[in-house]
């Protein structure tokens, strides 16, 4: 304020002066003068009288938004423990190895499940879901459990763990065919690394908004971000086998989940029983995949 005689009127009132001062920041970004004034413990915002309209309507503007978002945390917000999610992740793709190495019902499921670009875009799209959980071997399969499985974890305390895996399916399956559209119509890729690096997408993107409406600093804000792309340049791009443009593919349809699920802010907070159902609903979907591969391709003799 540019005078301490003129008329002022208090806009907010709070026993903590941090809080105090982060909605004096609101009314700092709005270009309105304020004081802080502390007594006896209890902290009061004050700006000049004809200010004070304004000010409210900022405050009140604020606190209607802020409704919708998670407070600010040191920690990770945990909606689940993840573990239940991770565990569930892990079983499927074990009993996926175990059937394609069994050869049940004399199928062969690297040629019924794999990704391939032609065949996916003539309406094959359950490859890009099944060809999740197929892997080469078991160095392939026995990382992505893991690597995923960490991701994955932190994915489920973040959303909730349906919400989580439903996402990280989703996401990995657009990524998969988001790279047969690009690819020549031969080109096939097996293994859960498109999803895993559709999880690390969401769990950047979350953070990375998430903190940036909290008005971080800007090396915590940017940290998730730059640590997701750092990761998979890291891991998504290396050996001769690796499908490069599908971890892309992955990481970015991961982001837009993780973007829009910070831009709901408090309303993905889902009561248990949802959240099992859309856990429930990403292992129908990968059961769904695998019975149209399996009807769909001729059975091989083993």
């Amino acid at each position: 304020m540019k005078s301490r005689q003129q008329p002022v009127e208090v806009v907010y009132t709070s026993d903590n002066k941090k809080e105090c001062r982060e909605h004096a920041l609101v009314l700092e970004a709005a270009g309105i003068g304020y004081e802080i004034h502390g007594k006896a413990g209890k902290f009061t915002l004050v700006v000049a009288a004809a200010d004070a309209a304004r000010a409210w309507a900022e405050l009140d503007a604020y606190a209607q938004e802020d409704r919708d978002w998670p407070a600010i945390t040191t920690t990770l917000p945990q909606r689940s423990g993840g573990w239940r999610g991770v565990s569930g992740y892990a079983a499927v793709l074990l009993l996926v190895a175990i059937l394609e190495h069994q050869h049940t019902f004399a199928f062969d499921w690297f040629a019924a499940g794999k990704t391939h670009a032609g065949l996916i875009r003539h309406g094959q799209w359950w490859r890009a879901v099944t060809a999740l959980t197929l892997h080469v071997d078991l160095a392939h399969l026995v990382a992505n459990i893991v690597i995923g499985g960490l991701v994955g974890l932190f994915a489920g305390q973040l959303l909730g763990s349906g919400l989580a895996w439903v996402s990280i399916l989703i996401a990995g399956a657009a990524g998969n065919l988001l790279n047969a559209m690009i690819r020549q119509p031969g080109h096939t890729s097996v293994g859960a690394s498109t999803a895993v690096f559709a999880a690390l997408g969401i769990v950047a993107a979350y953070m990375w908004m998430r903190r940036r409406h909290l008005h971080a600093s800007k090396l915590a804000r940017w940290a998730p971000l730059v640590g997701g792309v750092v990761l998979l340049g890291y891991l998504g791009t290396g050996g001769v086998r690796t499908d490069v443009a599908a971890h892309v593919a992955g990481f970015v349809a991961g982001m837009v989940l993780g973007t829009l699920y910070a831009k709901l802010g408090n309303r993905i907070e889902l009561a248990a029983g949802t959240q099992l159902l859309l856990g429930m609903g990403a292992l129908a979907v990968l059961a769904l995949a695998w019975a149209l591969a399996l009807t769909s391709h001729t059975a091989q003799p083993v």
